[in-house]
């Protein structure tokens, strides 16, 4: 057991990194755009159920993040006509989109899943260790190469492609000076709507490797506030991925040594240890609120020729 703790500490601490880390991702891109997007909370349930109830059916776990990707694009695509279409305000938008997803996917588990209760075991490829040589509370999971590769490949990616290449400064003026960005020919319609459609799709995917590898099942309301703490994350980074991957970092790293202190003697009460990773995200955004300006035309709709 003591040997396994290094390993087990690790393993919680990407298993409860990755799915902020996703989600907060791509709600940077969505915010350097121009749109926030508050009901990333029911996108990341929506991509949670549809990737479990995908691998339950076909016995295939790429086939279910690839299905929790669809299903959060798809819930996503309401921001996008609503909000960046017809200019609907994005606050209540997103407020709504939270109510539904969180709404859709409690009623589709309790509808399919509320009796059997299944629970998912990772292929033997996918697993460093046995969940029983694992001395933490749960099924502590953790894929290799898998996912976990993935995600520093498209946090990589992103960060280039947002700094260094023409369609990321169109991307980084449709938020700043949008209608610069319309002098100059380009689309700020068409930039944000591709901003939240990446958005809804990283989302789905965290919501996926929360189900599938972290928690390894579906329970109705299983993120806890992590798509309001993906979107403080991303006003923190303001369009840095090195920062997005710290926070998220610092996030899982408390998560884990939360699991660890019940462990040992320490007692700690329950709710301590569960508020603690919040506790730390916020003092890092009080220590940094000089520095957290956020695009100017963020959550502003932008109409052609308006002034």
């Amino acid at each position: 057991m003591s040997e396994a703790m290094p390993t087990a500490f690790m393993l919680a601490t990407f298993a409860s990194m990755i799915p902020l880390l996703l989600a907060a991702l791509g709600e940077s891109i969505g915010e350097q755009s121009g749109v926030l997007n508050v009901g990333l909370e029911g996108v990341l349930l929506v991509g949670g159920f549809a990737a479990f109830a995908a691998t339950l059916a076909s016995g295939s776990f790429w086939l279910g993040f690839l299905a929790g990707a669809l299903a959060g694009a798809a819930l996503q695509a309401v921001l996008m006509v609503l909000s960046v279409w017809l200019n609907a305000n994005q606050i209540v938008v997103g407020i709504g989109m939270t109510l539904a997803g969180t709404g859709v996917s409690s009623m589709l588990y309790d509808w399919s899943f509320a009796e059997s209760r299944p629970r998912l075991g990772l292929p033997d490829a996918w697993v460093i260790y046995p969940l029983s040589e694992i001395p933490v509370a749960g099924p502590v999971l953790f894929a290799r190469p898998g996912m976990f590769t993935l995600t520093f490949v498209l946090v990589a990616a992103t960060a280039i492609w947002l700094s260094r290449t023409a369609p990321g400064l169109r991307l980084r003026a449709a938020g700043q000076r949008p209608a610069a960005l319309d002098a100059a020919g380009g689309s700020v319609v068409r930039v944000r709507s591709l901003a939240v459609l990446f958005g809804g799709a990283m989302a789905g995917l965290g919501g996926a490797y929360l189900s599938l590898v972290s928690a390894g099942t579906f329970t109705p309301g299983m993120t806890h506030g992590l798509g309001f703490l993906a979107i403080v994350v991303a006003m923190l980074a303001r369009g840095r991925m090195r920062w997005v991957v710290a926070i998220s970092l610092i996030y899982g790293l408390f998560v884990a040594t939360g699991t660890a202190l019940q462990l040992t003697a320490v007692n700690l009460p329950n709710d301590v240890i569960t508020m603690a990773p919040f506790v730390a995200v916020m003092l890092v955004l009080a220590f940094t609120r000089k520095g957290s300006a956020l695009p100017p035309a963020l959550a502003t709709p932008y109409v052609r020729g308006a002034r």
